[in-house]
């Protein structure tokens, strides 16, 4: 006789899992905006509403949406992600973002993980990991799936909130599986390019990291080159896949992401700002940012500041 148990229901448990999730989110973010937790490298967003949230700077992060959706655009190339994928950056890229989903009732709710890439490089010689092959274009961001492995353990790690004792022992153990799950996805490969010491992926965050501290000043892509121990050929071609733009274009969407932030929250004249940023010319600043952002400054910034009164985030 055919006994009547229960089957067991993969989809109706990973929805449970992301409803718990999100109730954790949202008690831990109740109001809009960014929320820093007691775990460092873990922080929540929320926004109640569809949201254009301006222009920054991605670092190296492990992100996905409890709830909602969420747009973000990385040298004209949209990437979206929601409760069934996430998005993986392993260097510093000027993006502008958007949440596409979210209501008052079911608001945007997400969750970001910064990447330790000490942890990674460790975790890579300690795996005997393979070294990845070449470089592919845009190796820098990518969105994939969000597997059951990752979301469990984001999970527990999210959970601890409720046991702050916990805290310093226990999560940076998940955080290492973490880690390790990203590391073994198909998204890993990208973490790997980064962690290899003196790989040209590596070159290029340092790159990257030099042109950020130095993006005000007039940008010689001979002495970058130097820096990094790159011939300028060689720099221009591994730079390209892994942001998709070479040094020089990097160093202005820095420029005018960085102007804009700075008229958002500010009265200041766009000449002023303009100089800022490191442009001699507010002619030729108004014209790339017009390019950019598809409006001159102050037109971006007001329709900007009419569509939504919110700031920057995840």
């Amino acid at each position: 006789m055919e006994e009547n148990f229960p089957r067991f229901n993969p989809s109706a448990s990973r929805e449970a899992a992301r409803r718990e999730l999100a109730a954790l989110v949202s008690r831990f973010a109740p109001v809009d905006g960014a929320h820093q937790t007691a775990i460092p490298s873990l922080t929540f967003y929320r926004y109640s509403a569809p949201a254009d949230l301006g222009c920054g700077v991605a670092n190296s992060a492990f992100v996905f949406a409890a709830q909602g959706a969420k747009r973000v655009v990385v040298a004209g190339q949209a990437y979206d992600y929601d409760h069934l994928h996430c998005l993986v950056t392993s260097v510093d890229l000027p993006m502008t973002s958007q949440v596409t989903r979210a209501s008052s009732d079911a608001p945007y709710l997400c969750v970001k993980l910064t990447l330790d890439l000490q942890c990674i490089a460790e975790l890579a010689t300690q795996l005997h990991l393979p070294e990845p092959g070449a470089v592919s274009v845009g190796e820098g961001i990518t969105v994939g799936l969000l597997s059951a492995p990752v979301f469990d353990a984001t999970l527990r790690l999210v959970r601890l909130l409720d046991t702050p004792g916990d805290i310093p022992v226990v999560a940076p153990l998940i955080e290492k599986e973490l880690v390790y799950r990203l590391m073994t996805s198909e998204q890993g490969k990208r973490l790997r390019h980064i962690a290899v010491n003196g790989s040209p992926t590596y070159r290029i965050a340092r790159a990257i990291e030099w042109i950020q501290n130095h993006y005000t000043e007039v940008l010689r892509v001979e002495i970058l080159a130097q820096q990094v121990n790159m011939s300028v050929s060689s720099l221009h071609h591994h730079f390209k896949n892994v942001t998709t733009l070479s040094p020089v274009q990097y160093q202005k969407q820095l420029r005018l992401h960085e102007a804009r932030r700075l008229l958002l929250g500010q009265n200041g004249d766009v000449g002023s700002v303009a100089i800022r940023v490191g442009y001699d010319s507010p002619s030729q600043f108004s014209r790339e940012y017009s390019r950019l952002f598809g409006a001159p400054p102050l037109r971006d910034v007001v329709q900007l500041r009419r569509r939504n009164g919110v700031g920057y985030g995840e």
